[in-house]
């Protein structure tokens, strides 16, 4: 196995190697952070659930049993530590147009929405989203996982990760039209 594959890192996490910890943290921070920052819709939040969630790995890296990917997993604690934190808190306030950092992967048709839109309008849309369908929009566009791993995140089938990403971008283009924002 590669030794720097993310199995092998989490296993020298477990063994309590602070290297392979940081060596993570830098391959997954920018999109955990995205997904993260579209969950708080605010960045010092979002920062702070970013550390707690890699406080949480490294005390649990042990028990990563390999039935998923290390990918997965790591979101899987993101959003766990996200919902506890952001537990009873009211819906995020609009991030304006401050947009969440991700990793450049190109600019795909939904960045385009977004800049085309000014991001305004559009996160204040997604932001009146139900949180399911908050949650699949941040995993797909902000974290930029695929449909499969999604589904795994959420614990959820991918026949329903489609069906939310279908109604939740069919609720945004609606929202957007409705305040005649160009989609």
């Amino acid at each position: 196995m590669d030794p720097g594959s993310d199995d092998a890192l989490l296993r020298s996490v477990a063994s309590g190697d602070a290297a392979a910890l940081s060596r993570l943290y830098e391959r997954y921070s920018g999109a955990l952070f995205g997904y993260l920052h579209r969950l708080a819709g605010d960045r010092m939040t979002a920062e702070e659930i970013l550390q707690d969630t890699m406080l949480a790995v490294w005390r649990s890296a042990g028990g990563f049993e390999g039935r998923s990917k290390v990918t997965t997993w790591l979101f899987g604690i993101a959003r766990r530590q996200a919902h506890n934190r952001l537990r009873g808190r009211s819906a995020p306030e609009p991030a304006g147009a401050d947009l969440p950092d991700r990793p450049d992967q190109g600019t795909g048709p939904e960045d385009l929405a977004i800049a085309a839109a000014g991001g305004t309008p559009v996160a204040a849309a997604i932001n009146r989203l139900p949180a399911h369908h908050r949650d699949v929009i941040a995993l797909v566009f902000v974290a930029g996982l695929p449909l499969a791993d999604v589904a795994e995140v959420l614990a959820i089938p991918v026949g329903t990760v489609k069906s939310r990403l279908y109604h939740a971008r069919a609720a945004v283009a609606a929202a957007l039209t409705a305040q005649e924002v160009p989609e």
